[in-house]
């Protein structure tokens, strides 16, 4: 049998319900190892990780044999029921459906890592909203505007 070898890598993007600021900042160490265990325990290689207050970048080495909706669909399922038994917010908390994953090469791994580790101040000159938008046009993602996340 022959075997398979990949280099791929993925910027995964996605947000809470109705897009509120809900992800809770003191306790976001704890919720990236847990997300890091999701990641590492379904065999791809986790490069950065930043969770916001309304969003979430993961930046990954993505291995092809689990479907790229399976390991967002585990990722969100997982984490958000980590959330609520943790109780760290008031009322359930769920993440959106949908994400963006956007592809990179080698050469621009630092590029990507230092982008998402510097999240909060990035964001003190544009918004969620923004950034997405960018990154979409950036991409020349074709999208339609009425099934984009919703935003409060």
């Amino acid at each position: 049998m022959a075997n398979v070898y990949t280099q791929i890598y993925l910027q995964l993007v996605f947000s809470p319900i109705r897009h509120e600021n809900v992800i809770p900042q003191k306790h976001k160490e704890e919720l990236h190892k847990y997300t890091t265990g999701i990641i590492q325990y379904r065999k791809h290689k986790l490069l950065a990780i930043n969770f916001m207050p309304d969003h979430v970048h993961i930046f990954i080495g993505y291995n092809p044999s689990q479907p790229l909706p399976d390991l967002l669909r585990d990722i969100k399922a997982n984490s958000s029921k980590f959330i609520n038994e943790k109780k760290w917010m008031p009322g359930k908390f769920q993440w959106q459906e949908g994400y963006g994953a956007f592809s990179y090469s080698r050469s621009q791994i630092d590029d990507v890592i230092h982008y998402i580790n510097n999240q909060e101040e990035h964001h003190k000159r544009a918004s969620f909203k923004e950034e997405y938008l960018k990154l979409l046009d950036k991409f020349e993602v074709d999208y339609d505007p009425r099934y984009l996340f919703d935003w409060i």
